[in-house]
């Protein structure tokens, strides 16, 4: 399967919001319209939190929200914050390569690792990131980024 990853579009906006409300409702959370809108502009200003979309076909498919944050015990972190795909398209890789995208943004930003958290009984998610991420024990996923 082969899709593009990059950042949203304008063209995004209402995909993006099917995917986000979706992410939002495994999580058994409802969001009013209005934060849905402040969101938007907060990922298309790009300056305290980002997104990439992954699209097929010019659709976007999936979603993930990240940001930057310094650390007291390592050098500067990514918090890969949310992270979802349409149903039609999950184990296809597509939540595989936003976490690598994500990855390599931080990396090029100087980032030592990215890491995200899922809830425990999220065994589905967990067999993915038990794949491309450590496990500390947190149920916390760090992805060391090597120099480069």
């Amino acid at each position: 399967m082969t899709f593009d990853i990059g950042a949203p579009r304008d063209g995004d906006r209402a995909a993006w919001q099917e995917l986000f409300a979706g992410y939002n409702a495994f999580y058994g959370r409802e969001w009013p319209p209005e934060r849905y809108e402040q969101a938007w502009r907060e990922f298309r200003r790009g300056e305290r939190v980002h997104a990439l979309v992954a699209r097929l076909d010019g659709r976007p498919v999936g979603l993930t929200h990240y940001l930057f944050h310094p650390s007291t015990t390592s050098g500067d972190a990514c918090y890969l914050q949310d992270l979802f795909t349409a149903a039609e398209v999950r184990g296809r890789g597509v939540a595989r390569a936003l976490i690598a995208a994500v990855a390599d943004v931080a990396r090029d930003r100087g980032c030592e690792r990215v890491y995200w958290h899922t809830h425990e009984g999220n065994a589905t998610a967990r067999r993915l990131y038990d794949q491309v991420a450590e496990n500390r024990g947190f149920i916390v996923y760090v992805r060391p980024l090597a120099a480069g």
